[in-house]
């Protein structure tokens, strides 16, 4: 019997979140999950009872992301002194200057950074990050092995140059 969509929402929302914010950055986090949730509700009473609910969730924010990353690029960029306000859900690396892991995480490549949030934000499996990414499960391993391995060298000169000053 599946659960109430309210009880998905109680239960995966800031996971969603917190990959919303690592794919599409703080700005418009909440905006993709708010249309991520709206997707699964008009699709949620087609999906099959047994199905993995949080992975699903994170292909909708995934597809959700790629549609908010490409009309981004399509529309004026807003500026203005407006700052940004935590969420309730907490903040991926909060406390965060510009030099910590949530910085690094930022600068890694497209699919590396997509890779890392989806399996160490969301805790999806390879298999289910392939399915969301495209690819095999290998080359989402090997991505997400990169990944690790830029953000282990860049902390680790991040705290040299922290040590030398």
């Amino acid at each position: 019997m599946k659960q109430p969509f309210e009880k998905l929402v109680e239960l995966h929302g800031a996971t969603v979140l917190r990959v919303c914010r690592a794919v599409v950055g703080r700005a418009e986090a909440e905006d993709v999950w708010q249309e991520t949730f709206l997707a699964a509700l008009r699709a949620y009473p087609d999906l099959p009872p047994d199905a993995n609910t949080e992975a699903w969730l994170v292909t909708i924010a995934h597809r959700k992301s790629l549609d908010a990353m490409r009309s981004n690029g399509r529309r004026a960029v807003p500026v203005g002194d407006v700052p940004e306000t935590p969420s309730p859900h907490g903040v991926p690396g909060s406390g965060d200057d510009g030099d910590g892991l949530w910085s690094s995480v930022a600068r890694l490549p497209d699919k590396q950074r997509r890779v890392i949030a989806y399996r160490y934000l969301a805790d999806l499996a390879f298999n289910d990050i392939a399915a969301i990414v495209g690819g095999t499960p290998a080359a989402a391993r090997r991505a997400a092995s990169d990944g690790l391995k830029s953000l282990r060298t860049r902390l680790a000169a991040s705290q040299l140059e922290g040590e030398s000053a």
